[in-house]
């Protein structure tokens, strides 16, 4: 069940919502009704849900996919969902007390029986490090729906040009795609935050049309290239680069000028192909040079 009283359910657990956990719960049913319908889990699932919370989430889950995998970090939360006999969560649940950021994915990988399929809504506060473990963890994840604040889903699907495109929205590009699912309002949640949310779905698997075509390239050192384009948005490119250390700024400049991009622009023009056929031609130059990425 989702609880349509909150507020008292936490306090008749002697809980109350954690400020320095950030936590913010779900109230309606039809919310979690629709994430669960929205996120495509069929009855053959095994699903990773992230942030178990009351269960608004994890019951709708558990009643659709095989099994579910819920990850709590709030002990207090673990302890309820195990001593609670009058409103036990579904047998094919299980929980485990981890915080997933400190969590082994390749662990939950084996634990699942294949590429992880995640439902998360966890604190905004965890937000970016959640995102950045994702995508590190790449090629353990088949997809991610995650509900994020709105400003921050922008960031991921910022298109090259604007404000909002910067270092997450090139990186995630690289390896997913992004499709916005549902917008949700501040009444939605217990207590109410200040900002709108939204629930995205984060596709890994099959990898990316866009990223496929462009074939191979070491990520290692696009995520060099990227994080320090991005380090000082107001520098040119040119400069934002030269200050990685990956190589000289005149090595640099003809790289940048042999990929057809001008030196003198800023990061937030590029798009993602030009960022790969730029790290294609610094790691080239860097081979002839002798440095290693």
């Amino acid at each position: 069940m989702v609880y349509q009283d909150t507020k008292s359910t936490l306090k008749k657990q002697g809980l109350a919502p954690s400020k320095k956990m950030g936590q913010n719960f779900l109230v309606h049913q039809h919310t979690a009704d629709r994430i669960v319908d929205l996120a495509g889990i069929t009855v053959h699932d095994t699903v990773l849900e992230v942030g178990v919370g009351l269960g608004a989430l994890t019951r709708p889950l558990a009643h659709t996919a095989q099994r579910v995998i819920g990850l709590e970090a709030d002990s207090g939360i673990i302890r309820m969902h195990r001593e609670n006999t009058e409103d036990r969560l579904p047998d094919n649940v299980q929980l485990l007390h981890q915080d997933v950021l400190k969590a082994d994915f390749q662990e939950l990988y084996e634990l699942c029986g294949g590429r992880l399929k995640i439902i998360a809504n966890l604190p905004y506060s965890i937000s970016s490090p959640f995102l950045f473990k994702l995508i590190d963890q790449q090629q353990l994840i088949d997809f991610a729906v995650v509900m994020l604040q709105k400003e921050v889903a922008d960031r991921l699907m910022a298109k090259p040009g604007t404000k909002e495109y910067g270092k997450p929205s090139v990186l995630l590009a690289t390896c997913a795609e992004i499709k916005l699912l549902m917008r949700v309002k501040p009444e939605e949640f217990h207590p109410r935050p200040k900002v709108d949310s939204v629930v995205v779905r984060i596709s890994f698997q099959p990898v990316p049309e866009r990223v496929a075509k462009i074939g191979s390239f070491d990520y290692p050192l696009l995520r060099k290239i990227v994080n320090g384009a991005f380090a000082q948005r107001r520098k040119t490119l040119l400069n934002g680069l030269s200050a990685t250390g990956l190589l000289s700024k005149q090595d640099m400049a003809q790289c940048i000028s042999a990929a057809g991009i001008d030196p003198g622009i800023r990061a937030e023009r590029l798009d993602l192909e030009e960022f790969i056929l730029l790290s294609k031609e610094i790691d080239s130059q860097r081979i002839r040079t002798g440095k290693q990425p």
